[in-house]
Order: C-alpha cells, then sequence, then structure tokens
C-alpha cells in the first residue's frame, strides 16, 4: 500500500514556501504521492450541483486557485522521488495538444514521476467561462482528448482526426519519460466514469464523499471495481492491469465521526482503527489510498503529517 497527501491551491496555504514544505516533509515521512486539484476560475454564482456534497453546494468560493498544472511543476523541483498526480485535471479545461506538451514536459522534468489523473468536470459555469467545448458533451470530448494525449506521446508521426481535436504533419519531443506514456487514472464514480476506466484507463481513482454513488466504505469499493473490469473486458482491455487508489475525504486520528448510516466513518478514530481502515481498503483493491492534513496554519498542516507518519505508518 502507498500513501499520499494532497495539497492545497487556495486559501492561505497555497503559498510557495507553505506547499514547498508540506511537499518536502511528505516526501521525507515516507509518503509517495503528491496530488494537486484543479480550478482555474471560480465563478461567483454557481448554480451547477456539486456531486461530492450531500446538499450539492459548493463550499469554496473565495475564487483564489493556483493552476494545477504550473503548481505541478513547481513541486516536481522541490521533491526527488514522490509521484506527482493532477488530482484531478478536468480534460475539457484545456486544449489537449498544448496540455500534452505541458504533461509530456512535467514527466521529463520530473525523472519520470508523473501520474494523470482525469476527469470531466461538474461546474458548466467555469467551462463557459474559459469557451471550453460545450459542457453536456464534456465526457465526449474527455474520451477523445485522452486517445489524443496517446497517440502524441506514442507515435512519431502522430495524426488524430476527431471531432473535437485534429492534428497531423508535427513533431511531437520530447516524450514523456514513462513508457509507454505516463498512467493515466480516470476519476469519477458514476456509471460514466467507470466505463471511462474500463475502456481508457489505467487506473480508477474514486473519492469518497459522492453521496450519489458512494465508495465511502470498504465493502463498497469491490462492487464499482468489478464493473470497471467489466468495461475493461468488453472493451478487449485487461482488466487486472487497471490500478485502483483511493481518495479519503478526511481522517480523524483522534476522535471517531460517525456517517449518516451511524457507523463510524472510514479513516477516524484512534490510529488502530485508521490503520486497519487502511488494510481493509488494500485488502478490497486499493493500491494507494491519499489523505488530506491541511489545517488553519503550515505547523498545524505538518504537525497533523508527522503525527500520522509517527502513530498510524508504524501500524501498516
Amino acid at each position: 500500500m502507498e500513501l499520499g497527501i494532497r495539497l492545497p491551491t487556495q486559501g492561505n496555504l497555497a503559498a510557495p514556501g507553505d506547499i514547498a514544505a508540506m511537499a518536502r516533509r511528505g516526501e521525507e515521512l515516507g509518503f509517495s504521492i503528491l496530488s494537486i486539484p484543479d480550478h482555474v476560475v471560480i465563478p461567483r454564482s454557481i448554480d451547477s450541483t456539486y456531486p461530492y456534497s450531500e446538499s450539492g453546494a459548493f463550499g469554496w468560493r473565495s475564487g483564489d486557485c493556483l493552476e494545477q498544472l504550473m503548481t505541478l511543476g513547481f513541486l516536481a523541483g522541490q521533491t526527488a522521488s514522490m509521484r506527482l498526480l493532477t488530482s484531478v485535471m478536468v480534460l475539457p479545461h484545456r486544449h489537449p495538444v498544448l496540455t500534452a506538451k505541458i504533461l509530456a514536459t512535467i514527466d521529463v522534468l520530473s525523472g519520470g514521476r508523473l501520474i494523470v489523473g482525469c476527469g470531466v468536470g461538474w461546474m458548466r459555469e467555469e467551462f463557459e467561462v474559459l469557451d471550453a467545448p460545450p459542457f453536456d458533451e464534456r465526457g465526449a470530448v474527455g474520451d477523445e482528448y485522452i486517445r489524443a494525449f496517446r497517440e502524441l506521446w506514442t507515435s512519431d508521426t502522430p495524426s488524430f482526426q476527431g471531432e473535437y481535436c485534429n492534428f497531423s504533419g508535427i513533431t511531437f519531443e520530447p516524450k514523456p519519460v514513462q513508457k509507454p506514456h505516463p498512467p493515466i487514472w480516470i476519476g469519477g464514480e458514476s456509471p460514466a466514469a467507470l466505463r471511462r476506466a474500463g475502456r481508457l484507463g489505467d487506473g480508477w481513482y474514486p473519492l469518497g464523499s459522492n453521496p450519489r454513488f458512494p465508495v465511502a466504505a470498504p465493502e463498497q469499493l469491490p462492487q464499482a471495481a468489478a464493473r470497471v473490469r467489466r468495461h475493461a473486458e468488453e472493451a478487449g482491455r485487461d482488466p487486472g492491469a487497471i490500478n485502483v487508489a483511493y481518495s479519503a475525504w478526511s481522517h480523524d486520528d483522534v476522535e471517531a465521526q460517525t456517517g449518516p448510516d451511524g457507523r463510524r466513518r472510514a479513516f477516524t478514530g484512534t490510529p488502530q482503527q485508521l490503520a486497519g481502515d487502511i488494510h481493509a481498503f488494500e485488502e478490497a483493491g486499493a493500491r494507494q489510498v491519499l489523505f488530506s492534513f491541511q489545517a488553519q496554519n503550515l505547523a498545524e498542516t505538518l504537525e497533523r503529517m508527522e503525527r500520522f507518519a509517527d502513530r498510524v505508518m508504524p501500524l501498516l
């Protein structure tokens, strides 16, 4: 089991010295992956339903957000061994050829440490501000962009003819260090996300707080993962080659929290209970679990990371 940390791109901790300190300390403590979220702009008025809250309301309205790929490139230079995960990159937000170039550059400059976490987004208003392809076609757009990435990253004479992306007669160098290309993890828990993961992904990466498509408990993960594998088989792919990672929405190693069903929430309680939850998700098929340790300030955040490393990691 590999453990990872999620770093912020907004708020008082989204400063160069703070995120660099979190990344470096995480590497020293033995975390294997760091991840960065993706928003370009936050419109002041949002009617879209946020899929990761019971109410559908999106709590992050401040509008300040570092750009994901630039931030990941910065952190590549602050670390030596941690893998760098886009968690997740909203595929339709950026032109696919330029995005493929930026991602290849990060992989080259990091020595082959990039993981491309992909999603298709949920905020219509952000799509409209960015003049992105139509929001209602975002699934088809995302699928096409993934295919275009693979063509650019693996072909000596890349050529692609699609509805949303076209190119030919170009040279695309340098290629990513990882061969055949950086792993592509598909984020999301919906039926469409499971299909995309099975048909196009190298991995599936759910978040544990979707009330509509829940995978908050370890016994829920194998059922959804089985659907991913079934879609892979239908596409003629090896289902056993698809990695399963998991993003824990929150953790608390001091006090157990109770979910809507009256049961203890996973990753809350004593260090022994947290370690047991990690083992349970590993037995359910997850190979990586990522946590957020963000607190009010850098000192408190580092203290939470260090306490987890001291009290939970030795139990694994």
